[in-house]
């Protein structure tokens, strides 16, 4: 059964590139994750938690173990998020509607996630040289691999708090992503990120058409 999910165990080809059983299930709950939450269903939680692990055993055997840690966030706000979603509200027991964060709140969450960013795109640019036997080349795009990674977060989090404003996060990262692996030249990868960002402008078109009436902001 383990050697089901090698990413040795090869289910198809696509445009000559061989695509394992794990990766190939991976991308199909991750895709039905996305499409489920543009339609505000509780069940892309669930969906997105299998897309997690399925992403999680995949990274730890093919030795990108960042990309595998990351995971454990992921796994982590999509736990808190099947919980907020489901949860009523304390304050008039209803459940958590979509809206935007107060312009406050979309200050201060810009500004750390540019902080954060910069701040670990500086150590990345660096990491050949504080690591060189873990790390004995030079970082490719430091800066915008980071910033990419940390707006993902924050796009997470902001998106189990249902804000609108997730979307757009998530709307840069796709475009940031489909320019930074089409230069890399793992083109399939730079595809998913052109259907992920179409995803991404359905889903903010969605929820702001079930909000144009009169959207919630918080004090």
């Amino acid at each position: 059964m383990l050697e089901f999910w090698s990413v040795n165990n090869i289910a198809l080809k696509v445009v000559g590139y061989p695509m394992s059983y794990v990766e190939l299930l991976g991308t199909i709950f991750y895709l039905w994750s996305v499409w489920l939450i543009s339609k505000k269903k509780i069940l892309t939680w669930p969906i997105g938690i299998v897309s997690v692990l399925l992403y999680m055993v995949l990274f730890y055997q093919i030795r990108l173990y960042s990309d595998a840690i990351e995971q454990v966030y992921y796994l982590g706000v999509s736990i808190y998020g099947w919980w907020r979603w489901s949860t009523p509200e304390s304050a008039n027991g209803k459940i958590l509607n979509v809206r935007y964060s107060s312009p406050r709140k979309i200050v201060l969450s810009a500004s750390i996630t540019i902080a954060i960013s910069f701040a670990m795109g500086a150590f990345m640019s660096q990491i050949h040289t504080i690591l060189p036997t873990l790390f004995p080349d030079k970082a490719s795009f430091p800066y915008l691999d980071a910033l990419t990674t940390i707006m993902s977060f924050t796009a997470m989090w902001l998106m189990a708090q249902k804000r609108i404003e997730s979307w757009y996060y998530w709307i840069v990262v796709d475009i940031i992503g489909i320019w930074l692996y089409y230069v890399k030249e793992v083109k399939f990868i730079a595809l998913l990120y052109v259907i992920l960002l179409l995803m991404a402008i359905n889903g903010s078109i969605s929820w702001l058409k079930t909000t144009s009436a009169s959207v919630g902001r918080l004090p």
